[in-house]
């Protein structure tokens, strides 16, 4: 009798974060049945993630579901990005996340969803949690997936082989627009933030608003529980206000904190999962963070030191280091700006490959027997 059901699954880092990829042809169909197969695959909700593959923290609790597009689509893959909660029983299908795309480039590849070209191969991704469509570069040698290189990003040690990240389409992919309270900047529960659409809506406040400095380490705002008690309060009203309905319990929208850099060039910023300090930066939401510092009427408008280029590289200043983000951008009438796109380097790396077992409860005695 078959008390647990294997299925392949691939582990990798992707950027900062870590967790399992699947093909979605090897999971259930409907979101709740995924749901639950990865909640026992990860282990939750247990505080350690003791019973399954999670690390115990919100980046290295996280999933990749990736299968090929339909015909006729535009892009090559499909990305279902999931975040399981470590000690709640619950896997929020509502946001992506840039670091873990690093890893679909090469996944895809790999699988044969993508037949590599010789040097490197670029692959189409639809980030199907908020539809955006996402370039991946992927180093590709001999017609293969080398995770060998000279690229060192801060949070992650030692150097791999770069991935470049290209998003296309980025603004408005959760709430349709790039300020979804229509404004460049709200009164929110008496703190003046910009909410900003941009590869992930993002809350963005002046640190030095909320008595910081946006150099803190990850742990010293952690700790900080009236702060953390504060800025959630303000996320769950900028929800409303987005348009987004009531945040509780939800990883979107994210908050982030800006200041002038300690470095004299580009910002520094302190991001949230949201009930923790980002350890790094995330992909998404850092570029949603450059993306304000080249809006007139931000929160980030001032602090930022940028050239004044429609195409600029800016420096994110995190706990652990920096995070370069290359924002499009083009004047239009009135002095307004229209952003056409962001972009990122990230590595990734394949840890293991093979399969996980799922208890037969959770999917159904003699499933894949």
């Amino acid at each position: 009798m078959t008390t647990q059901t294997a299925i392949p699954c691939t582990l990798m880092r992707g950027g900062t974060s870590r967790g399992p990829y699947f093909l979605a042809s090897d999971l259930p169909d409907s979101r709740e049945g995924i749901a639950q197969v990865l909640l026992a695959a990860m282990g939750s909700p247990d505080a350690r993630q003791i019973d399954g593959l999670g690390g115990a923290t919100t980046l290295t609790s996280k999933v990749c579901i990736v299968s090929p597009a339909a015909s006729g689509e535009k892009q090559q893959v499909d990305y279902l990005f999931a975040q399981v909660s470590v000690d709640k029983a619950f896997v929020d299908f509502g946001p992506t996340c840039g670091n873990m795309l690093a890893g679909i480039g090469p996944f895809a590849i790999e699988k044969g969803l993508v037949p590599a070209q010789a040097g490197e191969t670029s692959v189409l991704i639809r980030a199907v949690n908020t539809g955006a469509l996402i370039e991946s570069v992927v180093q590709t040698p001999g017609g293969r997936v080398t995770y060998d290189g000279g690229t060192a990003i801060a949070g992650v040690p030692g150097t791999a082989a770069p991935i470049v990240l290209n998003f296309a389409d980025a603004v408005g992919g959760a709430t349709g627009s790039l300020m979804p309270t229509g404004n460049a900047r709200d009164m929110i529960e008496g703190v003046e933030v910009t909410c900003l659409d941009v590869c992930m809506p993002v809350v963005i406040a002046r640190a030095a608003d909320l008595g910081k400095t946006a150099r803190e380490s990850a742990k010293e705002l952690d700790a900080d529980k009236d702060f953390m008690a504060r800025i959630e309060r303000i996320r769950r009203a900028a929800s409303l206000a987005m348009g987004m309905g009531d945040a509780e319990g939800k990883v979107m929208p994210k908050f982030a904190i800006v200041a002038e850099p300690a470095g004299g060039a580009g910002i520094a910023a302190r991001y949230f999962t949201p009930l923790a300090c980002h350890e790094a930066m995330a992909v998404t939401g850092g570029i949603c963070i450059a993306t304000a510092c080249m809006l007139p009427g931000t929160v980030a408008d001032g602090l930022a030191h940028i050239g004044p280029n429609e195409r600029e590289t800016i420096v994110l200043e995190h706990p652990t280091g920096q995070m370069e983000a290359v924002i499009s951008t083009r004047r239009t009438g009135n002095d307004g700006v229209e952003v056409l796109g962001g972009g990122t380097l990230r590595t990734a790396r394949k840890l293991m490959a093979g399969e996980v077992f799922i208890p037969a409860r959770v999917w159904g005695a003699g499933v894949g027997a």
